[in-house]
């Protein structure tokens, strides 16, 4: 009979289960673990990784206007109905000539002197070095009794003088179909008062540009842009004296 010898470097094979524990290791530990990647190559990724943007810088606050301030005060004469108005005109001759003020429009149409009075605290928040009054030709055109208008533009300055406010009182009239009867107290009531206060007048607001149809609104009672440019002139000469450099 044939012996089969074994060969004396033969090794002992390994199971089969073993085998394949040692394979599933080994390919779980290299695909998971991965090789753990050099400084440098750390260093490069986080280079080329861009910055987050920063956002804008904000705009800076726009510092107050510190300019002493200048309040015109009335109805649609002074507010402007068409074009520029005559405080605006006036806010140009101002910073043209020099003078650093503020224009403050607070002109409403179809104010009345009622309505001016129910308004003056508006004007002495603002403590003005300087108030234009203008109010009385709503009141004429409604044919408001003259004593009611005049007592309440008194009430007015006296309000204004109170908080130790220059003054200057714009006056005005009426065209002649309301009669002399009313048209000539109405008319004089503004000089009246200024006597009273003490107060620098301008009799007629609207002297150098009412009779010029080029000048006025088609209304004949509103001065059109070219006739509030006169307007400005003739309030900026008048309140000249009281202004500094």
């Amino acid at each position: 009979m044939w012996t089969l010898a074994r060969h004396p470097k033969q090794r002992r094979l390994l199971p089969l289960k073993t085998i394949v524990a040692i394979c599933v290791c080994a390919t779980f530990t290299a695909s998971s673990c991965g090789t753990k990647p050099s400084p440098s190559e750390s260093a490069s990724t986080v280079s080329e990784t861009p910055a987050p943007s920063s956002p804008p810088p904000a705009p800076p606050e726009a510092s107050p206007d510190r300019r002493p301030v200048i309040v015109t005060f009335g109805d649609s004469l002074t507010q402007g109905v068409a074009g520029k108005s005559y405080p605006a005109d006036l806010q140009d001759l101002l910073d043209q000539r020099g003078y650093h003020y503020r224009v403050d429009n607070q002109g409403v149409s179809g104010d009345t002197t009622t309505d001016g009075l129910a308004r003056i605290d508006n004007v002495i928040a603002v403590h003005p070095a300087l108030v234009v009054l203008e109010f009385g030709g709503n009141d004429g055109l409604r044919g408001v009794p003259v004593q009611s208008s005049k007592a309440n533009l008194d009430e007015m300055i006296a309000r204004l003088k109170s908080a130790r406010l220059r003054i200057v009182l714009a006056g005005i009239t009426l065209p002649p179909n309301y009669g002399p009867e009313y048209v000539q107290p109405f008319t004089a009531m503004f000089p009246e008062l200024a006597k009273k206060y003490n107060l620098p007048l301008m009799p007629f607001l609207l002297v150098h540009v009412y009779r010029g149809p080029n000048l006025m609104q088609p209304d004949g009672i509103h001065p059109n842009g070219n006739g509030n440019k006169i307007v400005a002139e003739d309030v900026f000469n008048m309140i000249r004296p009281f202004l500094k450099k």
